[in-house]
């Protein structure tokens, strides 16, 4: 918002690679740019979906900004029965994401998709992607690297699933239980650590 005419910027578009080019005229409404030359070419990038129960606003927004430095390709919020009462705003989120991409030269945005009640999105789950499910004080393993895989990661909220909930995702085929380690974390914090378990080598 501050650059003008002449000045060199970087575009992406999550397809086509990094490309620098110039501003060549700038108006109220838009600007004018010449593509000049390819920087980085588009790179694979981990199909890899994450599922966090709606926790406060503030940790929200730290979960969704450290997942797309991670990597994530899509943040799907849940609302659980002990999710936090507010409702993110998709928008913001997906501003933060933006902004995070553009921070760590990722070159693309993950999806923010708006909040649903995770039942009515384990309805509709496609049964090929494996999704990793962090359930407290579980006596199993760690989740195994997902690299190159498409899979997902399921952070539940402050206060852990409810006793039904978690009857209910052990009889869904495509859920593994998993653990990520001895410590109880806080949800955001189990949001990363999970991530990164899922691409370790």
């Amino acid at each position: 918002m501050r650059r003008t005419a002449g000045d060199s910027v970087r575009l992406f578009n999550g397809r086509d690679g990094d490309w620098r080019a110039v501003i060549r005229e700038t108006a109220k409404r838009g600007a004018r740019l010449e593509v000049l030359t390819l920087l980085r070419p588009q790179a694979p990038e981990p199909d890899l979906w994450l599922l966090l129960s709606i926790i406060k606003r503030e940790a929200m927004e730290w979960a969704v900004e450290k997942a797309t430095e991670l990597g994530a390709s899509a943040i799907l919020p849940v609302i659980t029965q002990r999710s936090q009462p507010s409702r993110p705003n998709p928008e913001r989120l997906r501003a933060i994401a933006t902004e995070a991409a553009e921070q760590c030269e990722r070159l693309t945005v993950p999806v923010i998709h708006a909040p649903q009640a995770l039942d009515a999105v384990l309805r509709q789950w496609p049964n090929a992607r494996p999704l990793f499910a962090a359930i407290e004080r579980a006596e199993t393993a760690p989740p195994p690297p997902q690299t190159g895989s498409a899979s997902a990661l399921l952070i539940g909220p402050e206060g852990g699933f409810h006793p039904r909930e978690l009857d209910a995702m052990r009889r869904l085929p495509f859920l593994v239980a998993a653990s990520l380690g001895p410590r109880i974390l806080r949800a955001e914090t189990a949001a990363i650590v999970g991530l990164a378990l899922l691409q370790r080598p």
